[in-house]
């Protein structure tokens, strides 16, 4: 990869993606940084229907889409942590865990994260009660009481999306309406199933190895009431009160507002020449897709201009990007009936087993089962479609249905997946054999070390839903440092089909990492997992 670039992006959210779109489609050489997954907060939303043109999607698929079209344009991307910023001069640069880049011009759209509701206990019950995402999580609490922490568009879209789930849904917001109009809000306040209370806010919450009792307080009159749980039952609780701005990098170095939001004009320029910010991470009234993609395309086509009075001030002759050429795949092979593989995976699929170095051999335990089944379909469909795979079914009375990755030789590596991967997994499970096969992710020179120095044995469970958009993160880290150490060794488990280790563990939340005797929960980085495993 190259080292200097006109523009570079930080962020890889629609904010961002749509600024490498116009940047891109304008012939200007752009590189697009990201530190975990390509396409930012939105990526979580199991639906959107707001995105004009858009009729229904979910965001996951909205944003794989602007990465396609950034790509065709000639953007390139690099999954990356940024360190810090050197932004004064006429060249900036960006110092990152995979090297240094230049560029003539930047746009920060590194969007925000979601913010903790700081009531006691909700550290402690992360994982066993207390949760972020309804669309992971909602289903551990079905039949159960849900309490919703939130007034604004996040709370109301994932209070309603609960309603599958829970016995009742009680919603607490601290003001004395909820912070947005519209008609999601008019829905939940109609919704039979749904309580709502206002300036209310959670103290404290108790229990063992669950939620049994919250502390709630009204904060108009100071009085606090107990609400329990029957006797063996539990609560799920649920946190949505907005995001913190990820400004760290810019302090000191452009203009803040007291929360950390960056300040832009109305071309979303900073206070420094040649320093854009869009997306979330600005100062704004309404944080959207919609108005994240509004903000990279103007942020984009300010930058533009910028660059070309800065070029021709200089006296820099401009060298236009090649626009990728994307290829049409006019043969794709047809999809037969009861194949677990449609025509779009299998056009997908194709150049990636193209890049295989060596064989590989998956193995199936198989219990006659339809799990079973579904297990020996898959792999079976993946072996058809490359040279570098095999595979062979192992029938055992044992229910464990497992795939395990093997060397042609038939020895374990060490990653294994029980269930079939399929949703979301399916990815993290292609990314498995990419890396074991080789060539592999280029994560670079210092965690490639770090990597290859694990030295003691390790075995790493990973608990799953197959519905989760964060689970794939924490399981291609695992994989990744699995794929090139042998002391490493992962087992991933979909909990639909694993009951028994959802309570041994009292898993409430996933992605669920469990090492040496410790539960850890949420998403993992391959740099935030290597801190766990040092």
């Amino acid at each position: 990869m190259e080292k200097r670039y006109d523009a570079i992006i930080v962020g890889g959210g629609p904010a961002g993606l749509s600024a490498a779109i116009y940047m891109a489609r304008a012939r200007f050489h752009v590189l697009v940084i990201e530190k975990e997954k390509m396409g930012g907060q939105i990526t979580i939303t199991s639906e959107v229907v707001n995105y004009p043109g858009v009729y229904k999607t979910d965001g996951e698929a909205l944003t794989r889409e602007m990465v396609r079209q950034a790509e065709a344009f000639g953007a390139e991307f690099l999954t990356a942590e940024v360190k810090s910023l050197s932004l004064t001069a006429d060249t900036k640069v960006v110092h990152s865990d995979r090297g240094d880049f230049e560029a003539m011009g930047i746009i920060y759209a590194a969007g925000a994260h979601p913010r903790l509701a700081g009531f006691s206990g909700e550290k402690e019950f992360r994982g066993h009660g207390v949760a972020y995402c309804a669309t992971c999580d909602g289903e551990f609490f079905t039949g159960k009481d849900i309490f919703v922490v939130g007034g604004g568009y996040a709370a109301v879209e994932e209070a309603l999306f609960l309603t599958k789930y829970g016995r009742k849904v009680h919603v607490l917001v601290r003001g004395d309406d909820f912070s947005i109009s519209s008609a999601a809000v008019d829905e939940l306040k109609e919704h039979p199933d749904v309580t709502i209370s206002y300036h209310t806010e959670v103290v404290r919450i108790e229990g063992d190895n669950a939620v049994r009792c919250l502390v709630l307080k009204d904060r108009k009159s100071g009085e606090e009431r107990l609400v329990e749980a029957k006797d063996g039952d539990y609560f799920g609780v649920f946190v949505f009160v907005g995001y913190a701005p990820e400004s760290g990098l810019l302090k000191g170095q452009v203009e803040l507002d007291p929360a950390g939001y960056v300040v832009t004009d109305r071309e979303q320029q900073t206070n420094l020449p040649g320093v854009y910010a869009a997306g979330d991470i600005c100062v704004k009234q309404l944080r959207q897709v919609v108005t994240a993609v509004s903000d990279g395309a103007v942020a984009a086509t300010s930058l533009e201009r910028y660059l070309g009075n800065l070029y021709r001030r200089l006296g820099l002759r401009r060298i236009y990007a090649r626009k990728k050429v994307v290829k049409e795949e006019k043969t794709a092979p047809k999809a037969v009936a009861g194949a677990f593989l449609d025509d779009a995976m299998r056009e997908a699929l194709s150049p990636v087993l193209a890049r295989f170095e060596k064989p590989l051999l998956l193995r199936v335990s198989s219990d006659g089962t339809p799990l079973a089944d579904e297990a020996e379909s898959l792999v079976r469909e993946l072996a058809g479609l490359s040279d570098t795979l095999s595979y062979e079914v192992v029938r055992e009375g044992n229910p464990d249905v497992t795939i395990s990755i093997c060397s042609a030789e038939g020895k374990d590596l060490g990653l294994r997946f029980h269930g079939v991967p399929g949703g979301h997994e399916f990815n993290s499970f292609i990314l498995a054999l990419y890396n074991a096969a080789g060539p592999g992710q280029d994560v670079g020179e210092t965690l490639q070390q770090r990597i290859e120095g694990i030295s003691r044995d390790i075995h790493i469970d990973i608990a799953v839903s197959l519905s989760c958009t964060m689970c794939p993160d924490l399981v291609a880290a695992a994989e990744r440092i699995a794929a090139d150490n042998d002391h490493v060794s992962v087992d991933v488990y979909d909990l639909a089909h694993y009951p028994d280790m959802q309570k041994k563990y009292n898993i409430m939340s996933v992605p669920c990492l469990i090492m040496d005797g410790k539960t850890y929960f949420g998403k993992k980085s391959l740099e935030e997992l290597l801190q766990i495993i040092r």
